[in-house]
């Protein structure tokens, strides 16, 4: 049998600091091993940027709690604080409410005098002057409604509460529905859901005059609002199973694989999704087909792209890194515009480096073959937040942080979840980790010996793991509320799996390539604590 050396949580072991004096790297998700704390402490200052952007809406007599006051942001954050958040009910709750009786939903709160509202007509705004605020949609978006799907997922989780998810399945529905029909947001002849000409997914056009879908806005197809309605009509069929309504989810897939067909049949340029495909003007210049947008990897992530697929896009922002002179691959757009409305090129979203692509790209990496790379993206961010002592939420081509602009919350959340769904790979496909699919990375790592926690601090759902690699073999044990175990597990280089034993009982696995690299799969029912021992051929 392989044992562990170690108990942890420790502050030094064998002379090394491998943990802090009251162990402020411990919440959920958290990292503790034997060799240093910096991974854990890296989680810490992501968990901390996100509290930090945490605040309370009071409208209508309701009090909401908001990561920042837009929807949008709000859901990308949910991706981590679903672990460790009590609130994240409310203010969802309140944009489902207020769904339009045509399915639209509005976005984002705020003060009167913070005239977005005037951005749109009146159709697309409600006032509450008793409290002095402003519900709004900005029209030009074509965003919400999936995300407002994602956000739901993300609670559903952490709650199985099916008679919430009865009442609000409807709406949800309604606002996918309104995407894929409504003549401004839904493009017939190439079957896809348009906008207006941004970059990528954000909120205002080359002109700016206003966030309106006019008649003659200039209109263009986002492989980005493709993917997240392609990933909302997945998740609306697993909702649907959830409350055994199996027709209906097996409509929603077969209505995923039209619009799937459709992405790739007019936004694949075989490497990656390219930025925009223009309807009714001709652009600012001729490089849309080779111009990569940050909306790329959210597109891998999705689910839209298999594992060949998956790679040729990652492949694409490794070749860039070598040829880039920007300090990182990681870009909102590349390559930016001469000028896109007042943003020259290298700031704001026209080419500055972002936090989110940097997460989003090293969880596909790390769940697609490349999980060197996914870890020498954590790696190098880590240095980024040592040198800074945060994170921000854009920076400049060489580094230097662009403090304006956003959240620093939104990246926080991409790299904290890249951590826990890519490199520790505790994925849960059930409700309150009733079912796991187990695909850890810690091998790329130059941890031997580790803890991994993370689930759900509302619920007290907890899933604890627990790891050593040495030369005979390695071993993880888990302590959760599985009771079954879908397992992906990433061997060492060079090293093939002779045996498996869970509980010291010889089991059944299977071998896989994904790309290079080795893993075995197996599949398990379990019961509070379970241990794999992988044993390596001589």
């Amino acid at each position: 049998m392989i044992e562990f050396q170690h108990k942890l949580p420790a502050m030094n072991i064998n002379g090394v600091r491998c943990g802090t004096y009251n162990n402020r790297e411990l919440g959920f998700p958290s990292i503790l091993t034997t060799t240093d704390p910096k991974l854990g402490l890296f989680l810490h200052q992501m968990q901390s940027n996100i509290f930090a952007d945490r605040s309370l809406v009071f409208i209508d007599g309701k009090i909401l709690m908001t990561d920042k006051n837009w929807i949008r942001d709000h859901v990308h954050v949910m991706k981590a604080m679903r672990h460790w958040e009590y609130d994240l009910k409310s203010f969802l709750d309140f944009i489902i409410e207020t769904q339009r009786k045509d399915g639209q939903f509005y976005e984002l709160i705020k003060q009167v005098d913070d005239r977005h509202w005037a951005l749109v007509d009146e159709d697309c705004y409600v006032m509450y002057p008793d409290d002095n605020l402003s519900l709004v949609r900005l029209e030009l978006e074509a965003d919400i409604e999936y995300l407002v799907v994602e956000g739901a997922v993300y609670l559903y989780k952490t709650t199985g509460d099916d008679a919430w998810l009865k009442k609000v399945l409807p709406k949800l529905e309604k606002g996918i529905d309104y995407m894929m029909s409504d003549e401004k947001r839904f493009d017939k002849e190439h079957g896809l859901v348009k906008r207006p000409f941004t970059i990528d997914t954000w909120d205002f056009t080359d002109e700016n005059k206003h966030r309106k879908i006019a008649p003659d806005s200039p209109m263009s197809i986002m492989h980005g609002d493709n993917s997240g309605v392609y990933q909302a009509m997945n998740q609306l069929a697993w909702l649907n199973r959830r409350l055994e309504n199996e027709e209906k989810a097996q409509e929603w897939e077969s209505r995923a694989e039209v619009l799937k067909e459709n992405i790739f049949k007019h936004l694949w340029n075989g490497k990656f999704f390219i930025h925009q495909l223009h309807l009714n003007h001709n652009g600012l210049d001729n490089l849309e087909n080779e111009r990569l947008s940050l909306s790329n990897t959210y597109d891998i992530n999705r689910g839209l792209t298999n594992t060949e697929q998956s790679r040729t896009i990652i492949e694409e922002y490794m070749a860039r890194r070598e040829r880039t002179d920007c300090f990182a691959e990681w870009f909102s757009i590349d390559p930016p515009y001469e000028k896109f409305h007042t943003c020259e090129i290298g700031r704001y979203v026209n080419g500055a480096i972002s936090p989110f692509t940097a997460g989003e790209l090293a969880k596909a990496a790390f769940n697609n073959g490349y999980e060197e790379y996914g870890w020498d993206i954590i790696q190098r961010f880590i240095q980024l937040v040592e040198r800074d002592g945060t994170i921000y939420f854009l920076y400049d081509t060489d580094g230097t942080p662009q403090p304006e602009g956003g959240p620093s919350a939104w990246g926080a959340a991409a790299l904290v979840s890249a951590v826990d769904e890519g490199l520790a790979g505790i994925n849960d496909v059930g409700v309150n980790y009733d079912e796991i699919f187990f695909a850890p990375k810690f091998p790329v790592t130059y941890y031997t010996e580790l803890r991994y926690l993370t689930g759900y601090e509302v619920t007290k759902t907890m899933v604890d793991v627990r790891y050593i690699l040495n030369d005979k073999g390695m071993r993880y044990d888990i302590y959760s509320p599985a009771k079954r175990i879908r397992a992906h597990i990433l061997l060492p280089k060079n090293k093939k799996c002779k045996t498996l034993l869970i509980d010291g009982n010889e089991y059944a696995f299977t071998s896989e390539l994904v790309g290079e690299s080795s893993y075995i799969n197996f599949i398990t029912e379990a019961n509070k604590k379970i241990s794999f021992e992988i044993l390596f051929s001589d």
